[in-house]
């Protein structure tokens, strides 16, 4: 993987292991060559990866629509911030430059486009790697739902084996690394059920 994107909170959360996690992602991306992409502002979880791969003379590449720029959220340091008019913009280039995505905790936005890429893997449109780092149990009741959408027959055991979970970094890139997208479809009939 040369490229990974981060999406995360622009929110630093309730407990400082979120932005050291955070912080640490970002280092351990520098220190394996891997370049960052991610949402451009220097704030919350955002700037806390960003800042530790930077720290660490990595990669980092920000994608951010313009009217976030104008809030002055960007951050100033980057190897390059890409400017796009929208957030399916953002999204679009964030999956074109990477080789795998990494989701930390986050509010609505970050679910947004977790789910969005987790969909588009689904749909066969990529077969890149997509991981949670579940920081302090952060996503336990998101684990927990997308087993039940699979026990009430709304998702394919092999898709939600698409979706890679540790707890550890280097677990998580390892897992990473050695994902294999699922090759069935996605269309689910009463038949296949």
């Amino acid at each position: 993987m040369k490229r990974i994107s981060v999406f995360c909170g622009s929110s630093f959360g309730a407990d400082a292991v979120f932005e050291q996690q955070a912080f640490l992602l970002g280092k351990t991306l520098a220190q394996k060559n891997i370049g960052l992409v991610y949402g451009g502002a220097h704030v919350g979880l955002m700037g806390a990866v960003a800042n530790g791969a930077l720290e660490h003379q990595g990669e980092v590449i920000g994608v951010l629509p313009h009217f976030l720029q104008e809030k002055e959220i960007a951050h100033s340091h980057l190897t390059e911030l890409i400017l796009v008019n929208t957030m399916h913009e953002r999204k679009t280039k964030m999956e074109s430059l990477c080789d795998g995505v990494i989701t930390l905790p986050g509010g609505f936005g970050t679910m947004e486009e977790f789910f969005e890429m987790l969909t588009w893997a689904q749909l066969g449109l990529h077969g890149k790697p997509i991981g949670i780092l579940n920081t302090d149990g952060f996503y336990n009741d998101l684990i927990t739902m997308i087993q039940t959408m699979v026990n009430k027959g709304f998702l394919k055991p092999v898709n939600q084996q698409m979706l890679l979970v540790s707890d550890d970094i280097e677990t998580l890139l390892q897992m990473m690394h050695n994902y294999h997208p699922p090759t069935t479809g996605k269309w689910i009939t009463k038949e296949k059920v």
